[in-house]
């Protein structure tokens, strides 16, 4: 396994792990692979849309599917840089929009929401019904909301494809707590980003929008009524990944830090993670929300980690990946 996580200078605090991709705003390459978008049904007439790429020349390792979080899309940095690595290493990697993020907007009337793993289950059946290789085994790495809709996917079961491996990364397992978490004084900076960001992509009445005035208003007016949950109350109860963990039976990764300022460390250290040997869970004292940038690399612990993570415990696919993606 990788080293303990050590923050990187100037990045000593859980804010700046958290703002770092925001204020230094990296460049990550990717074009050395080439892109392919693909559409995914699903099956009430709307879509998702995913972008492929694929390593190099040489044996590929598990194709890996990424989920972005909150507000997210394909494009987010975090994603992009996980790609970059993940590529690097010989990895096949799908970065999916999950329901009207980014570029797959148009087609969908209805969005995502932490709970909304049925989408991630048909979007899995999808993309192994396009790439049949995919069927041999995928591994799966959520961020943020990402990673809680990755986690209860998990719990749940009934996955279309073997998944190998998976890694949620600063996953707010308690959705509830987030919130509260979300709206205390000294996060009104964050909160009030985060609801821009979330009514600027939201899909819902501009009338309506205009009149929620916090995280637990959009969750309560806009989230639950158009997905049927009596309020926002319901939803974190309903979709909360610490309901699901326990029934997880694929070898899965657990990372969040401590002094993530957007989730409480408390909910992890509350769970008995240990009844479910599936699951590693590791909690370092510092790292931000999905930020994790340490010493000795410029790649972000949470995908080192994984990285080794997957070299101890994922099965190889097979080696035709490559040939039936480059034939569609």
């Amino acid at each position: 396994m990788t080293e303990p996580f050590v923050p990187r200078f100037p990045w000593l605090t859980g804010d700046l792990q958290t703002l770092r991709n925001t204020l230094v705003r990296p460049r990550i390459d990717l074009s050395s692979w080439p892109a392919q978008a693909l559409r995914l049904d699903l099956s009430d007439g709307e879509a998702l849309l995913a972008t492929v790429q694929l390593p190099g020349s040489g044996a590929e390792r598990l194709p890996l599917v990424l989920l972005h979080g909150l507000t997210g899309c394909d494009d987010s940095i975090y994603l992009r840089a996980s790609a970059r690595h993940f590529l690097s290493a010989g990895h096949p990697v799908v970065r999916l929009n999950l329901r009207g993020a980014g570029p797959g907007r148009a087609l969908a009337r209805q969005h995502y929401h932490a709970g909304r793993s049925e989408d991630l289950r048909r979007a899995l059946a999808g993309l192994a019904s396009q790439i049949p290789e995919l069927a041999s085994g995928v591994g799966l790495m959520g961020y943020s909301l990402g990673g809680n809709m990755l986690l209860k996917l998990l719990g749940e079961g009934d996955l279309p494809v073997p998944v190998r491996a998976a890694c949620s990364v600063s996953a707010p397992i308690d959705l509830k707590a987030a919130q509260v978490r979300m709206m205390e004084p000294r996060n009104a900076l964050y909160h009030r980003y985060i609801l821009g960001r979330m009514k600027a992509e939201s899909l819902a009445d501009p009338a309506l929008l205009a009149e929620v005035r916090s995280v637990w208003e959009f969750d309560d007016c806009v989230v639950a009524p158009a997905n049927g949950f009596a309020g926002a109350e319901d939803y974190y109860a309903r979709c909360a990944a610490k309901r699901f963990w326990r029934a997880i039976a694929v070898p899965t990764l657990v990372l969040a830090a401590l002094d993530d300022p957007w989730i409480p460390g408390e909910c992890y250290l509350a769970e008995p993670w240990r009844e479910n040997p599936a699951l590693t869970v590791l909690t370092p004292r510092h790292g931000g929300h999905v930020g994790f940038h340490g010493r000795r690399s410029r790649v972000p612990w949470h995908d080192r980690t994984f990285q080794d993570f997957l070299a101890e415990r994922a099965a190889q696919p097979a080696r035709s990946f490559s040939a039936a993606v480059g034939a569609k």
